[in-house]
């Protein structure tokens, strides 16, 4: 085992749901011995499939890979120009298998290899939509009636609120159309009508996704206030987080921020000052596991709680990767958790499931989940663009996401 070497690196492209997924398979000169990660950029997993063949795979070959530090270092350094998503995903893709490859050296669950269990299991939010308040409230029962007790509450179309589009400009260019301020009506309305039918017990979260002015978000932040929300998410985008300082200088609504994030010490400042509550990267979009365990470990001291990002196009690969976080990390809040479906599961057999509002991860070795590649090679990504990105304000003008 002494000279155990990586002897490939593959990819596999696969979309068995929404979400175009990829995969990373590290093959190491140990028979049956491999590791499985996560690369997943949606929007761009052609770039990420040609980074980990042409660069990343090359640059790996032969080295142990058991040095996951060493390798995730040399992925990042080596090519001088570093921290962008699709070099990030990539190196993610074969970080979260060098430590799947730990686990299973070790005959453990990865998350006994950060200290065990700090916890059973992990707490998931689930998404309840709709186009009115009372959609969104049968929606929300429907999660609480499966046992999930935070619910994640969003009205209209993924932007916003629908309806804008009559307003556009003559030659103005399709999108998905919203309106700032019919958004700004709209959404403390909504809080205010959940909780009077829902009651107070009942986790409520909601998601702004960067689409409102900063001024507007600290407005909307504020109004949301009385309705005691879990947390607020992403109210700005990266380019405006000093406005941070003046939500928290006008309320106490708790505060999620950090899925377009690419590396750590772009969010350092917010944790620093205590600016934010709840620390929400994409793990393959900061480069994998381990610069997570680093963050999660850098923000415990200042009261900051995790919540990985966790919708649809997290691979379920990297779903589980998410919950061993999870259940080992003192300062965990709460999982993000997208429904899977059965093709999924078939897919990726091990995938953990929700029980009555947790997940919990099995307690095989590494990740604990496997990969069908015949099964993947039947379902493969179509491509195109995604049209929710291209979300437009009544004039016509791109959001900014």
């Amino acid at each position: 085992m002494s000279e155990l070497r990586i002897t490939a690196v593959r990819s596999f492209c696969t979309q068995p749901a929404g979400a175009r997924l990829l995969i990373v398979k590290v093959i190491t000169s140990e028979p049956g011995l491999h590791g499985l990660g996560c690369a997943t950029f949606t929007q761009r997993y052609r770039a990420v499939e040609a980074a980990l063949e042409h660069h990343i795979a090359p640059l790996v070959a032969g080295r142990d890979p058991r040095d996951s530090e060493e390798l995730w270092n040399l992925m990042m350094l080596n090519g001088y120009w570093r921290n962008g998503p699709v070099l990030n995903n990539a190196i993610s893709g074969v970080d979260m298998a060098l430590w799947d490859i730990k686990g299973k050296l070790a005959g453990l669950p990865c998350f006994q290899l950060w200290g065990g269990r700090s916890r059973p299991a992990a707490a998931v939010y689930g998404h309840a939509g709709g186009a009115t308040v009372e959609a969104v409230a049968e929606d929300a029962r429907r999660l609480l009636a499966e046992g999930v007790r935070f619910v994640r509450c969003q009205m209209g179309g993924y932007p916003g609120l629908g309806g804008p589009e009559a307003q556009r400009p003559e030659g103005a260019a399709p999108g998905r159309y919203f309106s700032p301020r019919e958004r700004l009506e709209a959404v403390p309305r909504l809080f205010e009508g959940l909780r009077a039918a829902l009651g107070d017990e009942v986790e409520l979260l909601h998601d702004i996704h960067e689409r409102l002015a900063p001024i507007d978000a600290v407005w909307l932040a504020k109004a949301l206030e009385p309705f005691r929300l879990f947390f607020l998410e992403d109210i700005l985008a990266p380019e405006d987080i000093r406005w941070f300082e003046r939500v928290r200088a006008v309320c106490a609504t708790p505060l999620a921020m950090g899925e377009l994030f690419n590396n750590p010490q772009e969010i350092t400042p917010l944790i620093a000052e205590r600016l934010i509550d709840f620390i929400r990267v994409h793990v393959s979009q900061i480069g994998g596991v381990t610069p997570a365990l680093k963050l999660a470990r850098l923000c415990e001291p200042f009261g900051v709680r995790t919540a990985w990002h966790g919708p649809g196009d997290t691979s379920p690969v990297g779903m589980a990767a998410n919950v061993h976080l999870d259940v080992s990390v003192p300062n965990f809040g709460i999982q993000e958790w997208a429904r899977r479906t059965p093709l999924e599961y078939d897919m990726f057999p091990g995938l953990p499931e929700v029980r009555n509002g947790y997940v919990y991860p099995n307690d095989m070795p590494g990740w604990g989940i496997e990969f069908d590649e015949a099964l993947a090679a039947r379902h493969p990504c179509r491509d195109g663009n995604p049209s929710w990105t291209e979300a437009r304000t009544p004039d016509g003008a791109l959001a900014r996401p």
